[in-house]
């Protein structure tokens, strides 16, 4: 695993090197009510920024109010953002059971009083619904509640592992904890997307895109494979 030194320089080449690749545009930061945050959260873990957006967009356009959304079934949800996204059902499946619990609790689908109550116990609070994620927790914690968190997926932690940033056996708390003394924390939102990027373009699970990745010289997974094509050369 790299040095803090060595990781330091690796969140540099992050925002250097898959950003001129990525030419991702700025997010839209544009605030969305917490409760919308959280449900965008949950279509945005293990997709990118774009599909995520149209997914979300689609929702807000198909379905009258949250409250639709609620006694809507799977299916019906699952065909709206499937379109988008992948695992549309189990998606949908925590969409409505987040809904649900809000609206047992509060008779309403309104979050914004959570966000007087502090960063810790707003994150405890949306730590305690079924749906919730640690990736949810996180994103809604740095976009509404004005915390510093770096929510990490599945598939970035892979990439975060092979690039040597995190250790194989963190537990997510420790990836998270570990990465806010890395990303600075005006650029959370960016460094996500960029994650989500190479993930969806190179730093794939089985047989990764390692010829054609930027981040290669700096990947540990990317070294290797060059250096197993390198043996195969005819001398």
């Amino acid at each position: 695993m790299a040095t803090m030194t060595n990781k330091q320089k690796l969140v540099t080449h992050v925002f250097t090197v898959l950003g001129k690749a990525a030419k991702l545009q700025e997010a839209d930061d544009s605030p969305r009510p917490l409760l919308e945050e959280f449900i965008y959260a949950l279509l945005r873990e293990g997709a990118t920024a774009a599909a995520a957006d149209d997914a979300f967009a689609a929702l807000k356009k198909v379905f009258f109010d949250w409250n639709e959304v609620r006694v809507s079934s799977t299916q019906e949800i699952g065909e709206v953002i499937g379109k988008h996204l992948k695992a549309p059902e189990s998606r949908s499946q925590r969409i409505i059971d987040f809904l649900q619990e809000v609206f047992e609790d509060n008779y309403s689908f309104d979050l914004e009083p959570l966000a007087k109550k502090g960063l810790k116990a707003a994150s405890k609070s949306l730590s305690g619904y079924k749906a919730s994620t640690d990736y949810a927790v996180a994103w809604v914690m740095q976009k509404s509640l004005a915390g510093h968190a770096v929510p990490v997926d599945g598939a970035s932690r892979r990439a975060l592992i092979r690039l040597g940033m995190i250790d194989e056996n963190d537990v997510a708390e420790s990836v998270r904890t570990a990465l806010e003394h890395q990303v600075p924390k005006a650029k959370n939102g960016m460094f996500v997307d960029l994650m989500s990027w190479l993930t969806k373009e190179h730093c794939w699970e089985k047989d990764p895109n390692c010829p054609h990745c930027p981040m290669k010289s700096h990947c540990q997974t990317g070294v290797e494979y060059k250096a197993v094509v390198s043996s195969k050369k005819p001398r």
